[in-house]
């Protein structure tokens, strides 16, 4: 199993989110989380990708508690991209840099420039001012610093809220070329009826309880 997710409980407040949550997946497998606002797929994929602990519960990838990893070792493993990418710095080179810094290696240009042309943006844009992105532009930039080092499992949790229907068809198709490709596992939370057909697993978190299912798209 690539992640397993066991008996997993989160509270706020002594208020059950979620509890007894169980499931996994498998290279390949693309999993989606539906739900109501407020059921808890958000706070679930925060608890995965390490930015949230749990009440009670497991996380293991590939057989190794959660815990057991070296936190930035393991971010390395399960990348969480946002509804709104989080970009730093003063261009575009400082955020497809980071993923290099990270792993104490220099950056290789012509990777980032693949991705770049990979989400139809220009190789000249790479030295753009974040401040003068669009949020489409933002979020092409943020998918593609995560995708930069392909995961073991890739978290997107809604990152296509929002965006035109060009964006939203580069972002994905990229998305599902780059998982053909590597191999890793996704775990997407969407309310998009098109993105849910990546699927081939649904997850429906409600009442505090998950139910999974296998999803023939």
């Amino acid at each position: 199993m690539q992640l397993q997710v066991d008996d997993l409980g989160v509270s706020y407040d002594n208020v059950s989110v979620f509890d007894h949550v169980n499931f996994s997946v498998q290279d390949d497998d693309w999993l989606t989380i539906t739900g109501e606002s407020g059921s808890g797929k958000s706070t679930l994929l925060r608890v995965i990708a390490g930015l949230l602990d749990a009440d009670r519960g497991i996380v293991k990838l590939e057989g190794k508690p959660q815990w057991d990893y070296d936190i930035s070792e393991y971010r390395q493993e399960v990348s969480y991209a946002v509804q709104s990418a989080q970009l730093f710095g003063q261009t575009v080179r400082d955020n497809l840099n980071l993923p290099f810094d990270v792993r104490n290696q220099k950056p290789d240009e012509q990777r980032q420039l693949t991705l770049l042309r990979a989400m139809e943006l220009p190789e000249d844009f790479i030295d753009k001012n974040v401040h003068e992105l669009s949020g489409g532009q933002r979020q092409r930039v943020g998918v593609a610093r995560n995708l930069l080092f392909p995961p073991k499992v890739l978290l997107l949790d809604e990152i296509s809220t929002g965006l035109d229907e060009d964006t939203k068809h580069t972002i994905w198709s990229l998305i599902q070329s780059m998982q053909t490709k590597y191999h890793f596992a996704v775990l997407s939370v969407t309310h998009d009826g098109d993105e849910i057909k990546h699927a081939n697993q649904l997850m429906r978190l409600e009442n505090g309880k998950a139910e999974v299912y296998e999803y023939a798209n």
